[in-house]
Order: C-alpha cells, then sequence, then structure tokens
C-alpha cells in the first residue's frame, strides 16, 4: 500500500476510540495476509474436496475482515477484535480440514499455509490493538 493510502487510513484510525497509538504496518501485514488467505481458499474450493465449503467461508471471512480493517468509521476496539477473532476461527477451521488433504494435494497445503499465516497476522493485530488501548 503506497503512503498516500496508509495516511488516509492512519487518520481514519483516530477515529477508534483509544486507538490512536495503533501501529499501520501490523494492520496492513494483517490485510495482506487476509487478502493472501482469501486467494488460497478461492483457489482450494475449486478442488471440489470436502474442505471445500469451509475454504469458501475462510475466502468469504478474510475478505469481509481486510474490508472492514480499510473503513475504520464507526468500527469499535471490540468489534475489531470480535472480527479478528472470527477471521483466527474460520482460518482454523479451514486449515484443520485442508490439511487433511495436504499429503495429496498441493492446493489445500498452500491453504492451510495461508490459512496460518491469516491467523498468525490477525493474532498480531489482536496484540497490536492491547498494547495501543
Amino acid at each position: 500500500m503506497d503512503s498516500m493510502m496508509m495516511g488516509a487510513m492512519s487518520k481514519g484510525m483516530m477515529s477508534m476510540p483509544d486507538m490512536a497509538a495503533m501501529d499501520m504496518s501490523v494492520m496492513q501485514a494483517c490485510m495482506d495476509a487476509c487478502s493472501a488467505c482469501e486467494q488460497a481458499c478461492t483457489v482450494c474450493s475449486t478442488q471440489m474436496m470436502d474442505c471445500s465449503p469451509a475454504c469458501m467461508n475462510c475466502a468469504d471471512m478474510c475478505n469481509t475482515t481486510m474490508r472492514a480493517m480499510m473503513r475504520m468509521q464507526g468500527m469499535t476496539p471490540a468489534s475489531m477484535m470480535a472480527m479478528l477473532d472470527a477471521c483466527i476461527a474460520m482460518c482454523q477451521t479451514c486449515m484443520d480440514m485442508c490439511m487433511m488433504h495436504a499429503d495429496d494435494s498441493e492446493v489445500c497445503r498452500m491453504c492451510a499455509q495461508a490459512c496460518q499465516a491469516c491467523m498468525d497476522a490477525c493474532a498480531a493485530m489482536k496484540d497490536m490493538m492491547a498494547a495501543a488501548a
């Protein structure tokens, strides 16, 4: 993301109660991980394995979480934490399902890795928000 967009997002973050000290690089890493996970899950869902429904749900959750981070107006720390928790939970479900096929499917293995990276980034975002509050 370019610096002009990061600056605009930083101003939006200032409207969130108690979030003026948020680290935009952590937020950007979380949005990037959500985007990568959405893409991996979308590809994996086309494999028509029993993980496909979880992959589709995870792709949707990652996209929604990323979009919520990009428009902070009206967002409260509690609601963002809930979004991050939901994203982590959906990524965990998807990863667990895809790991059942990881030995036989490179696509499922890639999806599971993207889910893990997204969970890690969402956890880092939660930690940063907790420290900034």
